[in-house]
């Protein structure tokens, strides 16, 4: 008899509740043009807009961008600083176009590396959105997945330091419970755009059992046909958790309605 799964087994679905993005080749897709960098970064602003419009059209629930690593503040001083005034023109632009559609919009990162005014205006951003249900947004900005295992960890030696938590009861559900995006499910689904075959140091933790998409194509070309071929390509393939095919049958058949 085929041993049965533990009832916490997921059940794969066709479409992801949450996706994971890295937008690379605004730079490239500029100097193929011959344009200075950042006029691709703000060729980006639109794909970014056809993201999120599939992922409400879909009823994906979760959208989280890496739009800005905490390794990218090590880029030309010229660069950092016209990304920061796009990514102030976009708070500024598109916060009441998504509070109207119900996104949430959210932030994960090291927040206090950005200039007050980007502060304010995030801060702003999350509290205007804050009841929408539809979908959220999550913009990785000065974020790194190192980053994230440090702070929580962090965190539990803090609650620990406190008597607030016993040392012995530090397990991955404790872990998870001080990371980024803590209260949404991983990601079911990642795609990179650009060419590059790595996650560069985004959701280390969460990515664990992601479905990993990659495609040569640059962020300011993407558009919905692409993104539905790695959906189709998502739905296709059989998630395990580690477990085996026939485990993964049964708990799909415990759990569908009668």
């Amino acid at each position: 008899m085929t041993a049965m799964p533990p009832a916490s087994t997921p059940v794969p679905a066709a479409v992801p509740r949450h996706l994971a993005v890295i937008m690379d080749g605004n730079g490239r897709w500029a100097e193929r043009r011959r344009r200075p960098r950042i006029i691709g970064h703000r060729a980006g602003a639109r794909a970014v807009n056809v993201c999120i419009d599939f992922c409400l059209e879909r009823g994906i629930r979760a959208l989280t961008l890496f739009a800005f690593s905490s390794e990218n503040w090590g880029r030309p001083q010229e660069e950092v600083g016209a990304l920061m005034k796009l990514f102030m023109n976009a708070l500024d632009r598109e916060v009441e176009e998504l509070d109207r559609r119900g996104v949430r919009v959210r932030f994960i990162g090291e927040r206090e590396r950005f200039s007050p005014g980007i502060r304010e205006r995030m801060d702003a951003a999350e509290n205007q959105t804050r009841g929408n249900q539809r979908l959220d947004l999550v913009i990785a900005a000065s974020y790194g997945g190192r980053q994230d295992i440090a702070a929580a960890a962090r965190a539990l030696a803090a609650d620990v330091s406190a008597g607030l938590l016993r040392v012995e009861d530090i397990d991955e559900a404790a872990v998870a419970s001080r990371m980024a995006l803590a209260d949404l499910p991983p990601p079911d689904l990642f795609i990179r755009t650009g060419g590059d075959h790595r996650i560069s140091n985004f959701l280390l933790w969460q990515l664990a059992y992601t479905e990993l998409w990659f495609t040569e194509l640059l962020w300011p070309e993407l558009d919905a046909a692409t993104l539905q071929s790695a959906i189709d390509d998502y739905a296709r393939r059989e998630r395990r958790f580690g477990l085996t095919s026939a485990q993964v049958a049964d708990a799909t058949t415990e759990q569908s309605p009668a």
